[in-house]
């Protein structure tokens, strides 16, 4: 493979190094998700190079888009980029994006599900309220009975599982990798986790409902 331009990639190259399609990089371009359009080097009508930083932000884009399983707004997956690479997003950048009333928002962070500080939002709690909005969306609305404090339900549960987690985790990796690799296997499971933990939670939910229901 040759790079090019002061080590600045081809779309072809960004297209293999992050395993992303050139047609979707370009569609991320075009939505504004891949950064400022100075960041492109254009040497003539039809030939540019690009960040190799790039390569990382595309990856991570297809991976939001993977983890949701659906095509997330533009604006919503614009939001959710900057939360994992900054660390914090703007209370008022999230009520701007998200149909979620204000006092709901301010009843899940009473109730300590959403844990803001001055500086607004992590990416965990933007996953929530995203959560939340699609909830909403979907038809569980108040009129009906679900409020907030349904959220304390799952958090009742994923407590102890959260705990007996990392007993685990402290157990098996104790004196047998270094603290840096420790760390680095636990980050990388974070993601297949929660994965692993809904589909689990769907299977399970489908399977009682059919039970209740007398359909098994």
């Amino acid at each position: 493979m040759t790079t090019s331009t002061n080590g600045m990639l081809k779309m072809s190259e960004l297209a293999e190094r992050s395993g992303v399609s050139a047609a979707t990089i370009k569609h991320y371009l075009r939505e504004g998700l891949l950064g400022n359009e100075d960041d492109v080097l254009r040497t003539s009508r039809n030939m540019a190079y690009y960040p190799p930083e790039f390569v990382e932000r595309v990856r991570l884009i297809k991976r939001l888009q993977e983890e949701r399983m659906i095509e997330l707004e533009d604006r919503i997956l614009e939001l959710a980029i900057e939360a994992r690479e900054t660390g914090r997003i703007s209370r008022a950048k999230v009520r701007d994006t998200y149909e979620v009333p204000q006092n709901v928002l301010d009843r899940l962070e009473e109730l300590g599900v959403l844990t803001p500080t001055a500086r607004g939002y992590d990416a965990d709690d933007v996953a929530i309220i995203e959560a939340i909005s699609r909830f909403r969306a979907g038809g569980y609305e108040e009129a009906i009975g679900f409020t907030v404090y349904d959220t304390l339900r799952y958090r009742k549960a994923l407590e102890p599982l959260v705990e007996e987690e990392v007993r685990v985790l402290l157990d098996r990796l104790a004196g047998k990798v270094d603290t840096e690799r420790a760390v680095s296997i636990i980050s990388s499971g974070a993601e297949p986790l929660r994965e692993l933990i809904g589909a689990m939670h769907s299977k399970l939910l489908l399977a009682e409902l059919r039970r209740q229901r007398g359909l098994d």
